[in-house]
């Protein structure tokens, strides 16, 4: 059985989750949990905005009593390296923090640190993704594209099965989510999640955690749930 899996909409390694934080380092059941921070998807953001994601990251979880290594992998070179996989390997927890999707998952994809998030989360390790990094989680997800088709289903790690997911699902018009649905899988539910919100959960049972809603589209069907709500997917 795979470990716990969290999908937050924003707000990663800030105070507003910082709740849903502590509970995921419980849920590792070790009393000071190792945590791998990798600021992967802003690579292309530079290296300033990089460095200060990882020091957020370590920040954040140093305070809530975790030991903290930033993993900085910035392409897929690095996310080959030997050394980064086995930080991972050994980790508590995996946090995937945001930026771009499409960057994140070309770095991580077929790579042996890609491999080793996958190995830590069917051993039991807690993986977590914020914005960027949620979507990457999933089965699918939508990259936008400046040229036809404008709009790029691909595959993610897999290991929330069965979704994708749209982040800061609040900050964007719904209309745009209704289209995206249409051009979705048929066999994908689309979960939008609000920012500084997540949702946490494992083997298809997931419960809503923070200030704002999960929006679960399955074809032209659409619900909505709030904090402390059980959503199965």
């Amino acid at each position: 059985m795979g470990g716990t899996l969290a999908l937050v909409g924003s707000g990663e390694f800030t105070p507003a989750l910082a709740s849903v934080d502590r509970d995921l380092l419980d849920a590792t059941g070790r009393s000071r949990p190792r945590v791998a921070i990798l600021p992967t998807a802003s690579a292309r953001d530079g290296e300033t905005i990089f460095r200060r994601w990882a020091e957020m990251g370590r920040e954040h979880f140093t305070a809530l009593g975790a030991e903290v290594e930033c993993v900085p992998v910035h392409d897929r070179t690095e996310a080959d390296d030997p050394a980064w996989a086995q930080a991972v390997g050994e980790a508590d927890l995996v946090y995937l923090s945001g930026g771009n999707p499409a960057d994140l998952s070309s770095a991580l994809a077929g790579t042996a640190v890609g491999a080793a998030i996958v190995a830590a989360h069917a051993r039991g390790a807690v993986v977590a993704g914020c914005s960027a990094g949620a979507m990457v989680l999933g089965s699918r997800f939508f990259a936008p594209r400046r040229r036809l088709p404008p709009l790029r289903w691909d595959t993610g790690l897999g290991l929330a099965e069965r979704l994708a997911v749209a982040p800061h699902y609040d900050a964007i018009p719904e209309t745009l989510v209704a289209l995206l649905v249409l051009r979705a899988p048929r066999d994908l539910a689309i979960v939008g999640i609000d920012e500084e919100t997540a949702m946490t959960g494992r083997e298809g049972s997931w419960m809503v955690r923070g200030r704002g809603r999960v929006t679960v589209w399955r074809g032209r069907h659409r619900t909505r749930h709030r904090e402390g709500d059980v959503v199965r997917l």
